[in-house]
């Protein structure tokens, strides 16, 4: 049996001798951040954004760890980020405050950040010198690089916007793309495309927040409809983040493999490999990595062909003479090479009207099997991953 007893609530008012360091505790995170990460070295990144003359600063140091709670600890906003210092011990410890320092304003942060921070490479700087911290203790296995992204919902109300019609961004590899399409065609005898055929202007309708126009809408399913961004992150085996890349929500991640890879390669190094989702294998993303020596590690794709049709590994690709061999045994020729980088291989019209396996190769209006396939060491790769 146990006995009921009451906790004496008297002892709220009670005297004590003790440090602010005695109440955190020996392996509480920010007492493991403040001892591997010597951020005195802020003070030489921010010194030319202040005044020698005026009312003494907040400690820009302080403003910086700041962020560090808010992020670290999953808080929603800096308001709730003071509301938390105020009573968090542990909090006021790693800003070095002690029990009765006045804790600045929510909107101190706000006004440092638009007036001083904004616009500069101050994070990123600060993202960096930590990362060559963690580098320099060997922490860092930089050679496989794994690429993908998440979507975080913007503070801001789906039902408040206006529709724009906009400009489609081009892709980062768009030029390049070009070149290698009109010179497969000038290889195969083709005329190259001219250049109004790739510049033309292609626009889209979209929906931008009149609260965060930065934003972009993002459509996951019916359910999930919501103003957005995309944190685009590279990181490597270990769970460090060695790149990032904020975008709207609506952006597409294909679109910004490239400049994080080259983000990776400038600061941290060229990797090995680099491992995507699917949503980043396209013939243009593998193209980019192999032209850097990098290999490609993106997933199997299961064939996409409709039930009772013959799959694409049925039809035979001859390599000396450029050209596929059907189930029946014809040859569908080389024909040209498309604006998306695809060349094109066609079966004879007037021979597969008659063939006992039409039914089961195309339903095209004029009877015509139409084979595509990609160019150089992007097939290759492609042929070995199964697509």
């Amino acid at each position: 049996m146990t006995m009921l007893s009451k906790h004496n609530s008297i002892q709220r008012d009670q005297l004590e001798m003790i440090t602010l360091d005695q109440l955190v505790p020996a392996n509480y995170l920010v007492r493991k951040i403040e001892g591997d990460i010597d951020f005195t070295f802020i003070y030489d990144l921010v010194k030319d954004m202040y005044s020698e003359i005026g009312r003494p600063s907040i400690d820009p140091v302080i403003l910086v760890k700041l962020t560090f709670i808010q992020y670290t600890f999953g808080i929603r906003s800096m308001r709730k980020t003071i509301e938390e210092v105020e009573t968090n011990m542990a909090y006021r410890w790693f800003l070095g405050y002690g029990f009765h320092d006045k804790v600045p304003h929510f909107s101190t942060f706000g006004k440092n950040y638009e007036r001083r921070f904004k616009d500069t490479d101050l994070f990123e700087l600060i993202f960096y010198r930590i990362l060559m911290t963690a580098s320099e203790r060997k922490l860092i296995s930089a050679e496989h690089v794994f690429v993908d992204s998440t979507h975080v919902k913007a503070s801001a109300n789906k039902r408040k916007f206006e529709k724009k019609i906009v400009r489609k961004e081009t892709r980062a590899y768009q030029g390049r793309l070009q070149e290698e399409i009109n010179q497969d065609r000038e290889n195969k005898g083709k005329k190259p495309f001219p250049p109004d055929k790739f510049d033309k202007e292609e626009t889209k309708e979209i929906k931008e927040s009149t609260t965060d126009p930065e934003s972009g809408y993002y459509v996951k399913d019916e359910r999930t409809k919501q103003f957005a961004y995309s944190f685009h992150a590279a990181a490597d085996r270990n769970g460090f983040v060695l790149g990032t890349i904020v975008t709207p929500g609506n952006t597409h991640d294909s679109h910004i493999l490239e400049p994080l890879v080259e983000q990776v390669i400038e600061k941290v190094g060229k990797p090995e490999a680099v491992a995507a989702d699917a949503a980043y294998k396209t013939p243009a993303i593998t193209s980019y990595l192999f032209g850097k020596e990098i290999t490609p590690a993106l997933p199997y794709t299961r064939p996409r062909t409709k039930e009772g049709f013959f799959r694409k590994h049925d039809y035979v690709y001859d390599e000396h003479f450029d050209s596929y061999l059907c189930p029946s045994g014809e040859i569908l020729k080389y024909s040209t090479t498309n604006k998306e980088g695809y060349r094109e291989y066609k079966s004879p019209k007037h021979t597969c009207v008659t063939c006992s396996f039409l039914s089961q190769c195309t339903v095209s209006k004029d009877h015509q099997k139409v084979m595509t396939r990609h160019n150089g060491k992007v097939q290759e790769w492609l042929n070995k991953v199964g697509s």
